[in-house]
């Protein structure tokens, strides 16, 4: 596999990054990308690919369902909520997305809680992450039962509970007060392609 990423390497440096070399010139002088999509790790969703963007044009984290835990200070180490930190604060983007996605492994593991009984290592690094969906995930199967529209349900409720923890940062709220912030939801399909925005009024999700 290593191989087969130089050989696209070489590919890329010799046609792409040719082609758009003075782009990346630019970039080399630093980044102002406007948008952070919070995104999963699944390799089927590359926002740059479904967004079309070129490089410098979006600030990404991507996390194993796209989740945002909400804000604490303390022990540990806070990845997702340095990165946001950075882009709100630092890069001062005018949009935060976040971006769940059908045929979730994440959010399928916090509904069948398959990794609950495990060590860290084993899995219980995916069950302490994971369980940021206990409560929705309650809610979800007290509606929907167990089966596989409960899952799409939890995918989707999964966008709402990190958008929720995202305004528990103080950055957040007193920006979008301001004017100077807007957060979206939203949710691609893998089968058939297409992205669903959320509406926070109604709770809905439709087509973009």
């Amino acid at each position: 596999m290593t191989d087969q990423l130089i050989e696209g390497y070489r590919r890329w440096r010799d046609e792409g990054w040719t082609r758009e070399r003075g782009r990346w010139e630019r970039l080399a002088k630093g980044q102002r990308p406007r948008l952070m999509v919070i995104a999963c790790s699944d390799s089927r969703v590359d926002p740059a690919t479904i967004f079309d963007a070129s490089p410098g044009e979006i600030f990404v984290v991507r996390n194993i369902a796209a989740l945002v835990p909400p804000f604490e200070i303390g022990g540990g180490r806070h990845g997702v909520s340095a990165a946001l930190e950075f882009a709100v604060t630092q890069i001062e983007v005018s949009e935060v997305m976040v971006m769940g996605h059908g045929a979730c492994g994440g959010v399928a593991a916090a509904m069948s809680r398959e990794f609950e009984h495990k060590r860290a290592g084993e899995g219980g690094f995916i069950a302490h992450w994971i369980d940021l969906l206990d409560d929705a995930r309650d809610r979800i199967v007290a509606e929907h039962g167990e089966g596989p529209d409960a899952v799409r349900a939890l995918e989707m409720e999964a966008v709402k509970v990190s958008l929720a923890n995202l305004r528990s940062f103080p950055c957040i709220p007193e920006r979008e007060a301001a004017g100077t912030l807007t957060l979206r939801g939203s949710y691609f399909a893998i089968a058939d392609g297409v992205l669903y925005l959320l509406d926070e009024v109604t709770g809905k999700f439709s087509a973009a």
